[in-house]
């Protein structure tokens, strides 16, 4: 049997079951949400809602993702080019916002959400 890829997709998976939990957990939430959210996106070929969890800093109304292992990763591509809105899991509820993903010329991927509005 062959390996596919840097993970098999149930390891994912349960990864980002595992981490959704401690996001929402009474004892870690508080801390864990600090430092890791949701993002929430329309697939742009698929056109199904799709959330996964990622690390991020915010300053004010800008919220900077950045990818770990970009190539073993593609969520990030549907905000390559002009970018997408998404939904990220902040301040306790959904904050909307546009992102933009630029890749540099070391292959280090940024996604950078704008987000819209006041919480």
């Amino acid at each position: 049997m062959g390996y596919r890829g840097p993970f098999p997709k149930n390891a994912v998976n349960r990864f980002n079951t595992c981490v959704g939990t401690l996001r929402t957990s009474p004892r870690w939430g508080q801390l864990v949400r600090r430092h890791l959210t949701q993002v929430t996106y329309t697939g742009r070929r698929s056109g199904h809602t799709i959330s996964t969890p990622v690390g991020y800093r915010r300053a004010g109304d800008v919220v900077t993702i950045r990818v770990m292992m970009p190539d073993a990763k593609s969520w990030w591509r549907n905000f390559t080019g002009d970018g997408a809105p998404l939904t990220l899991a902040l301040d306790d509820t959904g904050r909307t916002g546009h992102a933009v993903a630029r890749r540099d010329e070391k292959g280090r991927v940024t996604v950078t959400v704008r987000l819209d509005g006041e919480a």
